[in-house]
């Protein structure tokens, strides 16, 4: 059986603590390998290291990083493919998909290759007479990253290149569940020519967590995951004087005006909902149409599309699916369950995705598309975030019901509006209480040099990650006010309050 272990101090370490979690292939069931799980004298182990190269890394010229950085991007466009097929046969996803993932989280590699602008701080000269002021963004030490399945390339990418290009060490605990490709990553960064040290990966469980939220070594914590870890995430390494960024859960609503062009709006929802088998944070889940005629047109159109819809292994010889399977069986029965919690809660399942018929699907972890209709606020199809290929179809009566709708719900992490009325999108954007709003764009997730983020119970902490808000994290300023006396110093003390 295949083992995967540690990263640290720029070579594989093999696990120490004889426990293994298990990494499963979810387009045929097979289990693919085992993966080490740290313990807490393992981890901790990982910060001295980054501790150790912390003081050497943070002297090193921000155009020393960045260079070091252009090489790193230069590798994982070069091992794309690689990356892909490993996100695939450990996430399930279509190749495509996974190529993708790749892509974005390169975006966020170039955008941290400018940190010798970014990190320039600010200077005023003259505030008084004679007096200069200017400001530092210094790094802050042992940083640390929690990543979930959903994204093994992109989300590591999101935050370690920043941190690293601000003169910061790092920690990575990626999911258990798909472990090789933060692990491939670590090798090219030392390909690259980063220093042993500097990026060290420690599989793990609660276990390794809860170290990199105590140690007073590690200075920031970033996560991406479910709300209620991303509230124990935020609580605990704030208690222990840690600076943390945890994106949580999501409900992700699309509004369908209607004059909004239908197959347009068709379209990128059935790949907003069902893309990646619906496990992404920023997958629209719930339609709300506008208006019992644009409701009545809608549904038909999905399920006509969903009829068309390719599921099946996400690496195939010629072209993709659309679909690929859920990541674990557990997973699988999960969502299984809500969509009979819909049923019972009285929703009109119009397709069953346990129903369908998936070519060449085995053992694999794998469901159809499904769609609910008439699903209604207070309904745990609506209120939870089910991570899986489920669609469900909320009516509103008018535009002011679906913001009502959208606004009262615990999460704020991405929406959209299908609009051909610009003052409408102009109101939605205003009113609506998401962090993250597309219009005419399904999945409005930011590029590399904007920010990502949701509100309400989907951020815990006030920085959101990468661009700008990912170098302020990354750093703390200090700020310098300086005076060059001419001639002989003043001898004279000064008791009153320094005005300049």
């Amino acid at each position: 059986m295949n083992q995967i272990h540690h990263y640290l101090n720029g070579r594989i370490v093999q696990g120490g603590s004889d426990r293994f979690g298990l990494v499963y292939n979810p387009a045929t069931g097979e289990q693919s390998a085992e993966v080490a799980l740290a313990s807490a004298d393992e981890t901790r182990e990982a910060v001295r290291l980054a501790d150790e190269a912390f003081a050497t890394w943070s002297k090193v010229t921000p155009l020393k990083r960045s260079r070091i950085l252009f090489k790193f991007k230069a590798l994982v466009e070069a091992h794309a493919d690689e990356l892909a097929r490993l996100i695939s046969q450990e996430h399930g996803k279509v190749f495509s998909d996974a190529k993708g993932e790749v892509t974005r989280g390169l975006e966020v590699v170039e955008f941290a290759c400018g940190i010798p602008h970014l990190q320039k701080g600010e200077h005023s000269m003259n505030v008084g007479t004679g007096v200069d002021s200017y400001s530092m963004m210094q790094p802050l030490g042992v940083c640390a990253g929690i990543s979930p399945f959903n994204f093994p390339a992109m989300v590591p990418m999101w935050m370690f290149p920043i941190a690293l290009a601000c003169g910061n060490t790092f920690v990575m605990k990626p999911s258990e569940k798909n472990p090789s490709t933060p692990m491939r990553l670590a090798e090219l960064l030392k390909e690259a020519g980063l220093p042993d040290g500097v990026f060290n990966v420690v599989n793990g469980d609660k276990e390794a967590v809860d170290v990199l939220l105590t140690d007073e070594r590690v200075e920031a914590v970033s996560f991406v995951g479910s709300t209620p870890i991303a509230e124990y995430i935020y609580a605990t390494g704030s208690a222990h004087g840690k600076r943390v960024q945890a994106l949580g859960g999501a409900k992700n609503h699309m509004v369908i005006m209607p004059d909004a062009d239908l197959d347009q709006a068709v379209g990128a929802l059935m790949g907003a909902a069902y893309g990646s088998a619906g496990e992404r944070c920023m997958a629209i889940s719930v339609a709300v149409p506008v208006g019992e005629e644009t409701a009545s047109r809608l549904r038909e159109k999905l399920v006509a599309e969903l009829d068309k819809l390719r599921v099946g292994p996400g690496l195939v010889d010629g072209p993709d699916n659309d679909m690929g399977p859920l990541v674990t069986r557990e997973h699988l029965e999960k969502v299984r369950g809500y969509i009979q919690t819909g049923v019972d809660e009285g929703a009109e399942l119009v397709v069953d995705g346990r129903e369908a018929t998936i070519e060449g699907a085995g053992d694999g972890f794998f469901l159809g598309g499904s769609l609910f209709d008439h699903v209604k606020p207070g309904m745990r199809i609506h209120s939870e975030e089910i991570f899986g290929p489920v669609l469900a179809i909320a009516r509103a009566a008018s535009f002011d019901e679906a913001v009502s709708m959208i606004n009262a719900h615990e999460f704020g992490n991405g929406t959209a509006i299908f609009t051909r009325d610009g003052d409408a999108a102009r109101q939605y954007c205003e009113q609506i209480q998401v962090g993250m709003v597309g219009v005419n764009v399904p999945i409005p997730v930011p590029m590399a040099f904007h920010s990502f983020g949701g509100w309400k119970r989907s951020l815990f902490g006030p920085l959101h990650m990468h661009g700008p808000d990912g170098v302020r994290f990354n750093t703390r300023m200090k700020t310098i006010t300086q005076r060059w006396p001419s001639g002989i110093r003043e001898e004279t003390n000064h008791f009153t309050m320094p005005t300049h």
